[in-house]
């Protein structure tokens, strides 16, 4: 009697006997055909971070993180003691960054306001990527009236004007808190990435995967966080980095025009203090180039985070950097536009004849 060699999938030949079997699946096969784990799930949800501008982002982000978690540790001085032998010093081995008019420690005020900063931007980037999430991907697989309504929501969100709205209710608190400022910075933040999502939820609606599951009785829940969450990660990803970057602009913009109190410590009341002391005028550098540089260096994170997630979304985004690093690889220059060609010499008359 014949035998299939395929373990797998294979028609019988037209002259197999009728009492001929299929071979049992081998264990390599049976392997084959399981699940991805959840590890495995869970790496190929963040791919999107495994490029070099992704990771070197990352980094960065990371460094002023562990700065933010550890500034008690981190920081030589309070930010508010004061030494009056010590105004207006440049750089040197007992203040690495110089101090202020009063004698404050540049260093471990730009240390210290680096808590304020990491923390309004990033809660506020949570409570605005959660309600985009809720609305946008909401309004993007309902259909009707329903639809309708928390599209025209979003619109109104969108053109809700944010620093008037953050002013008016900073003006209601001596001392407005961190969690308030981040609190408002995401409720009129959330509009933007609302409307990506949606726009890619509908194209999501009508795939053969959730129409499956549709027909399957699924409920509705797990239809948006099973089937369509993790097609959308990239573009939440990019909506919290976004986000990010606009509150912390927000923040010590905010700061810098006095609309927050200059009690509370960040990179903007620094640059507030500096201005009003005439520290660009004197050219003291020392006092407000350290925040400055600091706001240019964790922009350039998170838009090394964000290009290094379109560079995964964007299809022909990808091919070219894969491309570009085959090439490298090679030792060829990506930036030439005339592709060396290999000449062949010619024939000798001799060697023709």
């Amino acid at each position: 009697m014949d035998t299939i060699a395929n373990d797998t999938t294979a028609q019988l030949p037209a002259n197999t006997p009728a009492t001929a079997t299929l071979r049992t699946p081998s264990p390599a096969a049976k392997d084959l055909r399981k699940r991805p784990t959840f590890w495995t799930r869970l790496g190929n949800a963040f791919a999107m971070f495994r490029n070099r501008k992704s990771i070197a982002g990352l980094m960065i982000l990371g460094f002023f993180v562990l700065v933010a978690i550890f500034a008690d540790v981190l920081a030589p001085y309070s930010p508010t003691k004061v030494d009056n032998t010590a105004r207006f010093q440049p750089p040197s081995a007992a203040h690495w960054l110089g101090t202020t008019h009063i004698g404050e420690d540049v260093l471990s005020q730009v240390i210290h306001g680096t808590r304020g900063v990491i923390v309004v931007g990033f809660l506020a980037a949570f409570i605005a990527t959660i309600i985009a999430i809720v609305i946008g991907v909401s309004s993007g697989y309902l259909r009707g009236w329903r639809s309708e309504a928390l599209s025209a929501v979003t619109n109104v969100f969108l053109v809700i004007p944010g620093i008037p709205l953050i002013i008016i209710v900073s003006t209601m608190f001596e001392d407005p808190p961190l969690i308030l400022i981040a609190a408002v910075l995401g409720i009129i933040g959330w509009a933007w990435g609302a409307r990506v999502l949606r726009a890619q939820t509908m194209s999501l609606r009508s795939r053969d995967f959730v129409l499956a599951a549709r027909a399957n009785g699924e409920p509705l829940r797990r239809i948006i966080t099973v089937e369509m969450l993790p097609n959308l990660m990239a573009l939440i990803a990019a909506s919290f980095v976004g986000t990010v970057t606009a509150a912390i602009i927000a923040l010590t913009t905010l700061s810098y025009i006095g609309v927050i109190p200059v009690t509370t410590y960040n990179w903007g009341t620094i640059l507030n203090w500096a201005s009003a002391q005439g520290a660009f005028r004197l050219g003291q550098w020392w006092w407000f180039m350290p925040p400055g540089l600091c706001i240019a260096a964790i922009g350039v994170a998170l838009s090394l985070i964000n290009f290094g997630i379109d560079e995964y979304v964007n299809p022909r985004l990808r091919s070219a950097g894969e491309r570009a690093r085959a090439l490298k690889k090679k030792g060829m220059n990506v930036n030439d536009t005339v592709t060396a060609v290999r000449t062949v010499p010619a024939a000798s008359p001799q060697e023709n004849q």
